[in-house]
């Protein structure tokens, strides 16, 4: 087991994240609290060997049946082949009319042949010579229309592991002028597209949990519900929540209201996935 309140940013201590040392990108920002956290997050360095399973991959927006955050002494424990394939989700962060974080979520389309109607974070798998930040932009504009100069790209989190060998890198970005975003859903993709606050995935509100078993090794599934303003209702979970999870007690500081409940990892890598 893993204690989940041992995870935070990784912060040189000299560094003032207040303070820009020079010109940057971020001068042009109309919120300061989108400044310094942007600041703060551009110096965080994911642990090389934090990994998550997942029970399944999909296109398009990447979503699952499982979601387990974990911390292997050795990832290389689990024999990942070099070419295993590849995908990024883009965690796209702005500010409310309240000035809280909220992220922005999708609803894939009903049409879709494999996870129809699951909320996911938009992404996909990369193309051929893209890098995880290309892609989760990419990704992002093909799907609710985000325009890449919109986003400032803040910080790449520790990839999630599907046991079908789906790398899942989490990447960070910020909307500094929320109000120039015009969400354009693709109709074959989307069904909706949606925001929530990111802090709900620390609170046991509006929270339940599934334990299943995978490889003889018991795991929990996080389900969230949402009640959007437009009377909509949304179920968040699975590889989505666990990924909304890790990210929200990195980005907020502060460990979720409820347990995790990590599996035995040392298990998992002697099973060899």
């Amino acid at each position: 087991m893993t204690n989940s309140s041992s995870r935070g940013l990784h912060l040189d201590p000299s560094l003032d994240p207040t303070q820009s040392r020079s010109s940057s990108i971020f001068e042009d920002w109309g919120s300061s609290n989108l400044k310094v956290l942007a600041e703060r997050l551009r110096h965080y360095r994911p642990s090389p060997s934090s990994w998550a399973s997942s029970d399944d991959e999909t296109h398009g927006g990447v979503t699952s049946q499982v979601g387990m955050p974990t911390s292997i002494a050795n990832a290389n424990d689990l024999k990942v082949p070099p070419k295993s394939k590849r995908a990024a989700v883009l965690l796209c962060l702005f500010q409310g009319a309240e000035r809280e974080l909220r992220v922005i979520l999708t609803k894939r389309a009903s049409s879709l042949s494999s996870h129809s109607g699951e909320v996911a974070l938009p992404g996909g798998k990369r193309d051929e010579g893209e890098d995880d930040k290309a892609t989760a932009l990419r990704e992002a504009h093909e799907e609710i229309g985000l325009e890449p100069s919109h986003v400032k790209i803040v910080t790449v989190l520790e990839p999630f592991l599907s046991k079908h060998l789906l790398t899942v890198t989490p990447v960070v970005g910020i909307i500094p002028e929320h109000h120039k975003f015009e969400p354009r859903p693709n109709a074959g993709e989307v069904d909706a597209i949606f925001d929530v606050p990111l802090e709900m995935f620390l609170k046991d509100e509006r929270h339940r949990v599934e334990d299943r078993q995978w490889l003889n090794i018991q795991y929990r599934v996080h389900y969230f519900d949402y009640d959007a303003p437009d009377g909509k209702k949304y179920i968040i979970w699975g590889l989505t929540a666990a990924i909304l999870i890790h990210a929200a007690s990195i980005i907020l500081q502060r460990p979720p209201d409820f347990p995790e409940f990590w599996p035995d990892f040392d298990a998992l890598a002697r099973n060899n996935l």
